[in-house]
């Protein structure tokens, strides 16, 4: 196997992975009231020691789960919020497809983003004390920018060495004698 194919190969397993992550994230923001009812059962049950670990987890949760209760049964519009940001995690991994096909002329996706995944940041340290969201929360959201940038990084990497391998040689001169 040449090296730009194994390039390639390596490329496209780590676009994969990171597609399927912004899948499963973009999927599980659909059920949140089911996804955090199971949690508060869980706390309250097999979990519990974990609950007893970290009491703040629990009361989060909890407040959490009674939002999103209120939430659903009277304002249930709100969570139309939260499909909306499922589908925007669907439609940005869709946008993945195109450097998975050809990453050398849609390397512009892998770097945008690396600039979402950087924006994470600012934005948990800003909305989440306006939004009353505990620091060690925002501090778990944070790390969804720092985890998803890692893979972001390696392809990039990578498809500048495949770049390089492809580009066309130029400017070389033909000698005659």
């Amino acid at each position: 196997m040449s090296e730009t194919r194994a390039l390639l190969r390596r490329i496209r397993a780590w676009l994969v992975f990171f597609i399927v992550c912004l899948v499963l994230s973009g999927v599980t923001a659909f059920p949140l009231v089911t996804e955090v009812g199971l949690m508060e059962d869980a706390l309250s049950g097999w979990a519990s020691p974990v609950a007893d670990a970290l009491p703040s987890l629990r009361e989060w949760i909890e407040r959490v789960g009674a939002g999103l209760d209120t939430a659903d049964q009277r304002y249930p519009f709100l969570l139309y919020g939260t499909d909306w940001l499922a589908f925007a995690h669907l439609v940005i991994a869709v946008a993945f497809y195109g450097p998975y096909r050809d990453p050398v002329r849609n390397i512009w996706v892998i770097e945008f983003g690396m600039i979402a995944c950087a924006g994470i940041i600012p934005l948990a340290l800003i909305c989440g004390p306006i939004r009353g969201i505990p620091v060690w929360w925002s501090v778990i959201d944070m790390s969804f920018g720092v985890f998803g940038i890692v893979p972001l990084l390696v392809v990039r990497r990578l498809i500048k060495r495949l770049e390089a391998l492809t580009a066309p040689v130029t400017g070389a001169r033909v000698l005659t004698a």
